[in-house]
């Protein structure tokens, strides 16, 4: 069974830009997206983007084609604290090709190890990813 998943390895390229993103000294919200290069089997840069907001990062997703996003988000506390959580977004929309959604479903695991993320966040549509619903997922990151 687990020999059909197709888990695809990270370009050593992007993994040293994760590890350079992740201690990035910037207090700006930032995107990383990432895509699948079918052929080669590996997770590869897609666009990077600087001072972008969740709504105007919904806008850069493909509406029919899965991406993974690693963002950096200025997040400000209740209590008045700024914290800027790295969140790994899965986008993987309704009416994507199956071959597609299950390459991508098995290398999720993989990049998020290799980029130390906890923050894991899936969205189905990719008209759900505003800055409520971002709020709404780190708020149980206290």
């Amino acid at each position: 069974m687990s020999e059909s998943l197709v888990v695809c390895d990270v370009d050593d390229d992007l993994v040293e830009k994760l590890k350079t993103f992740r201690f990035r000294k910037e207090t700006n919200n930032a995107a990383i997206i990432m895509k699948i290069d079918k052929d080669k089997r590996l997770v590869v840069l897609d666009e990077e983007h600087e001072s972008i907001s969740p709504d105007e990062l919904k806008e850069e997703l493909p509406e029919r084609q899965p991406r993974f996003i690693v963002y950096s988000y200025k997040y400000q506390h209740e209590d008045g604290r700024v914290s800027f959580p790295l969140c790994f977004i899965f986008s993987s929309p309704v009416g994507c090709k199956p071959e597609q959604q299950m390459m991508y479903a098995g290398s999720k695991n993989k990049l998020v190890q290799t980029a130390e993320l906890t923050k894991v966040f899936e969205i189905r549509n990719t008209e759900d990813l505003t800055e409520e619903w971002l709020r709404e997922k780190l708020g149980f990151f206290r």
